[in-house]
């Protein structure tokens, strides 16, 4: 997922440039006052007081502070030093000083924070420690006011333990200088956020060093504006004063320009400066007169043209005048949340209504025509904590008729539209998955099976100017190995792909599969198989939500480190731009190199996972890309056993996310527990019971996601038929109902019905997907008990995805009247060109993040209530990115949601009996019986018998019944002399089955007879 600034930049040369009107560098005016000091005992001549510690103990030793930091820690905080008590002011220039060391070669972090939520941060530095001390100093600009600061040294997350030792900490503040007239226009002009909000490209290395930003420019480019760095999205006024300053030096004396311009064709330049750099810094400042009204300005200093590669290097950069933004209002529309979509008639029917009254209020459901069809009163639930808003909530449960159109009437509001249907749900269930297909990476999308808009080249394949993922190198001093690495998905906005989010995302889709031979309503996948997706795949007889995840399976084995290479077996963390590029940026286009970054045991285990899962999925269909799988998962698994901490470098950021994980436990679990299912092996299942996620809480508040994957694992083993004793069955899916009942228990307390707590530590980064995790663990809660209040509880979260929230907001393009449609994305960025087409319905957008992630949602979206923290726009990737991950999770939850809007089979007045004989002599198959008991009271009349395969068993030949087979599913009508059942009778059907494969073979989990389930006997 995008982790990095990612604006469009400019492309091409200035129509026209207006000159400065002042153009001779100049000092920036100071008036300092003196520095005020905020660190008591920064020698430690006083001993430790007044720091703390956390995860270790403070010792003064030889008049320093010294403290021994454990191996292992999960994360840098876990292990930190401190001082409290540190005052805060926004615009004051700080400077941060201290003395340090390590025992061993280590690199930590220096925080200056606020000491509570939401604990900002104002500066952190990465701090390089070696046995020697050394002396750091670190410039910075407050970014907020409060007396609760505090200093602190994240010491954690180092593989080995060490010593840390500190002396001489200064931190002192001084006012800031006079900003002169009209509001900042330029946002982490001091670099105190890193590059967030700036943009390079045509340069590389780009990173701030020591509080300023700097990047390497090659030589040999034809003009100024084929590199550079800078900033969209300033706010330009015509007529208005400008003043723009900076601090800028370069390892050589180049020539480059600064221009403030507008970011999109024509380029109108407000202020367009040659300078010639110093190689020591120096303070540059110009007034000018902005050229034209826009809101899509741009800072941009322009660094090409110099015959020889220098190093570039900005600091404080400002640009004052103009006006102060508008306070932003997003437009929430009716006050009446509904589902945008709609309802299931035998399903849940909430709404929310936002309203100053504090008593019940009457509310009218009315047709498409304006009819009242239904009345009652709300239920007020006072001030909703993650909204601020004071609620009421209707119940229309009881009404049932199908119908379009509908609308609901309170408080003197009506809502947006919306139907009660069966089929609600039809099409979600193939947009969710079909937008797999349009991320896919290295083959030509065919606009003919999606959409004339959706038509591209393949990308990434090699053919210029694109670099390809044909023939990868590893990064600098990685590997001696290049591998083709072709394929895969493109995991969100950016072009990178990475195993651990293919992973979970492969699994939901191999899942949204595997439900379908295990769950009552799934009907043995009949609407998921062959033919039910436009991909190219389609009519090869296996179902195409498998072939669109053997794509990325595909790509995931590619990843695998070499056999005779250094960690054999392993799989590479992830792949993708040497640096970011911009938006828009189509595939085929993309001309940055491509790099495999370091393997990982998190990866390694992803792998195994999914491989081990598409064993026995694709076993009844294509046996050698079963046993290819089988072996990947085998070799990746034994390697993670080998390598069990080799973790992702939580720095390794520039051109692609970081997706870093200090803790692998839960990956183990579910390698071993997807190894296990498939295989049954007792090496597998006694890892499986050793992990302390075997009987933990895997099930947390804020749902599962790509860094805890226990879930995934537990899951499994409660649905998928195994060897598992009765009792442990019972007690994994006890776990499950367990949890669902937690999350109904929140639902029921939240005013807009969603299965999340209502604080701003549940709205994060891409929380939609965790939401409708949660979903999943109560649909499978419902799969398993028959619960209709799971049921329930899964179709009504939804409810909050489709509009029923504070926003009014539904966050799948193409569903519901408010839908998202400008998803961060490099290729279906219409927002940032129109030429190029939005998402495609069934894109899920990453949803409310009350951490502001984003520069742009930072500044727009600044002291938002948790709810209220989105804004549909391409550039805040921290609320609206489209993920692989994201949209596995809706299409897990769409293929149920679907899956209930028929009457679910009843239980039927049947038993089954499941008889294994064992293998045959040679291994190769073996000999079966199906008992089916008449248990009611009237005459089974012909009977048609359906179960299916867990794993790799395929049907030679079957007596007494006519049976055949369809990928896993096996199909047996009766004879002409038993298709009678009598009450308390029993027919017996007996087969003989082959196996290619040496999986476990465990009785099938369902059975019903003629389309109604049996118990198992």
């Amino acid at each position: 997922m995008t982790g990095s600034v990612t604006w469009r930049r400019r492309v091409a040369a200035l129509t026209a440039v207006l000159l400065p009107l002042a153009g001779l560098p100049l000092s920036a005016s100071t008036a300092w006052a003196a520095p005020t000091e905020h660190i008591t005992n920064g020698t430690f001549t006083d001993g430790t007081d007044p720091w703390w510690a956390g995860g270790t103990t403070l010792a003064a030793r030889d008049g320093r502070l010294c403290v021994d930091v454990p191996a292992g820690a999960a994360n840098p905080w876990d292990v930190s030093i401190g001082h409290n008590a540190v005052p805060l002011a926004a615009g004051a220039r700080y400077t941060l000083r201290f003395t340090a060391q390590a025992s061993a070669p280590v690199t930590v972090k220096a925080n200056v924070q606020l000491n509570e939520a939401p604990w900002t941060t104002v500066t952190s530095r990465d701090v390089a420690l070696t046995s020697q001390p050394g002396t750091h100093t670190y410039e910075f600009t407050g970014s907020v006011d409060s007396a609760n600061g505090t200093l602190t040294f994240q010491l954690g997350g180092a593989a080995t333990a060490y010593t840390f030792c500190l002396d001489d900490v200064s931190l002192t503040s001084e006012p800031g200088e006079d900003p002169g007239d009209g509001p900042e226009q330029v946002d982490n002009g001091r670099f105190d956020e890193g590059t967030l909000a700036w943009y390079s490209y045509g340069t590389t290395d780009t990173g701030v060093t020591d509080g300023a930003l700097c990047t390497t420019v090659p030589g040999g480019l034809a003009n100024p504006w084929d590199a550079g760095v800078g900033q969209n999205d300033v706010a330009l006024v015509a007529g208005a004063q400008y003043t723009l300053s900076f601090r800028a030096k370069g390892s050589s004396a180049a020539s480059v320009r600064a221009a403030v311009q507008l970011g999109e064709d024509p380029y109108t330049a407000s202020l367009a400066q040659p300078l010639t750099l110093d190689t020591t810094w120096k303070s540059y400042s110009y007034t000018f007169t902005g050229a034209g009204d826009s809101a899509k300005g741009q800072v941009a200093f322009q660094l090409g043209g110099a015959a020889t590669g220098f190093t570039f290097c900005l600091d404080d950069v400002s640009l004052v005048g103009g006006r102060a933004e508008e306070p932003y209002e997003p437009d929430t529309g009716p006050r009446v949340r509904v589902n945008q979509v709609g309802y299931l008639p035998a399903g849940p029917k909430a709404a929310t209504v936002v309203t100053t009254r504090t008593e019940a209020l009457p509310w009218q459901l009315r047709d498409a025509a304006g009819a009242l069809v239904a009345s009652g009163t709300s239920t007020p639930r006072g001030v909703d904590a993650a909204s601020g808003q004071n609620v009421h909530t209707v119940d229309f449960s009881g009404f049932t008729r199908a119908g379009t159109g509908y609308t609901l009437v309170a408080a003197g509001e009506t809502s947006h539209p919306f139907d009660i249907s069966a089929e609600l749900y039809r099409r979600l269930r193939a947009d969710a998955l079909q937008f797999f297909y349009v991320q896919r990476s290295g083959i030509a999308i065919d606009g003919g099976l999606v959409g004339a808009q959706y038509a591209r080249p393949a990308g990434h394949l090699g053919v210029a100017p694109n670099r390809g993922d044909t023939d990868v190198p590893c990064q600098a001093g990685g590997c001696g190995y290049r591998l083709d690495v072709r394929g895969g998905w493109y995991d969100a906005g950016d072009h990178g792909k990475y195993v651990v989010n293919g992973g979970i995302a492969t699994a939901q889709l191999l899942s949204t599969y595997e439900r379908t031979k295990t769950a009552a309503t799934g009907r043995f996948g009949t609407a998921l198989g062959d033919g039910s997706l436009r991909v190219p795949e389609r009519g090869n007889r296996i179902p195409d939500v498998l072939d669109e995840a053997r794509w990325e399976l595909d790509f995931l084995m590619r990843m695998q480190v070499p056999a005779g290479q250094p960690l054999a077996g392993m799989a590479h963390h992830k792949v993708h731009d040497q640096a970011w590029t911009g938006i828009p940026m189509q595939p085929q286009d993309d001309p940055q190199p491509r790099e495999l970054h370091p393997p990982s045991t998190a990866a390694t285990l992803n792998l195994a996972a999914t491989a081990a899962q598409c064993a026995r999925l694709f076993a009844p269909y294509d046996t050698a890309y079963a046993r290819r799988c089988l072996t990947a998962a085998r070799t990746a698994y034994a390697a993670a056993k080998q390598h069990p901490a080799v973790y992702a470098d939580p720095n390794d950021g520039n051109g692609g996310g970081t997706y870093a994980d200090g803790d692998v436990s839960d990956e183990f679990y579910w390698a071993a527990a997807e190894l296990y299912l498939t295989t049954g092996e007792a090496g597998y299942l006694g890892d499986v019971t050793a992990s302390r996620h075997h009987t933990g809480d895997v099930f947390t508040s804020s749902g599962f996601g790509w860094g805890s994957t226990a879930a995934l694992g537990r899951l499994d083993l409660a649905t998928v038929p195994s060897g598992l004793s009765t009792a442990e069955r019972d007690r994994i899916r006890q776990s499950v109902l367990d949890a669902a009942g937690r999350y109904l228990s929140t639902q029921r307390g939240q005013a807009y019905g969603l299965p999340m707590p209502g604080d701003a530590g549940a709205y994060f980064w891409g929380a939609n997907s965790n939401i409708i995790n949660n979903a999943v663990v109560l649909a499978t809660a419902y799969d398993l008990s028959g619960r209709t209040e799971f049921r329930d509880g899964a179709v009504q979260a939804m409810d909050y995805i489709f509009g029923r929230n504070a926003l009014n907001q539904s966050y799948v393009t193409g569903w519901g009247e408010h839908a998202a449609q400008n998803q961060h994305t490099r290729i279906f960025a219409n927002q940032a060109d129109e030429r190029l087409p939005h998402p495609p319905a069934g894109s899920l957008a990453g949803g409310a993040n009350a951490g502001l992630d984003d520069p742009y949602a930072a500044k727009l979206l600044r002291g938002c209530k948790p709810m209220f923290c989105y804004v549909d726009h391409i550039e805040s990737y921290a609320t609206n990115e489209v993920a692989v991950n994201w949209n596995s999770a809706l299409a897990w939850i769409a293929s149920f949601l679907d899956d209930q809007g028929t009457a679910a089979p009843a239980t039927a007045a049947c038993t089954v009996r499941y008889i294994d004989y064992g293998r045959w002599q040679d291994g190769t198959g073996f000999t079966g019986q199906v008992e089916v008991t008449n248990t009611g009271t009237t005459t089974v009349d012909g009977w048609t018998l359906r179960f299916a395969w867990a794993t790799d068993p395929v049907l030679r030949e079957a007596w007494l019944g006519k049976a055949t087979q369809d990928g896993a599913t096996v199909t047996v009508t009766n004879e002409t002399y038993n298709q009678r059942i009598q009450p308390g009778a029993t027919v017996m059907v007996g087969f003989n089955a082959t196996t290619a494969l040496t999986l476990t073979k465990p009785p099938p989990a369902l059975f019903t007879l003629n389309g109604t389930v049996c118990s198992s006997g």
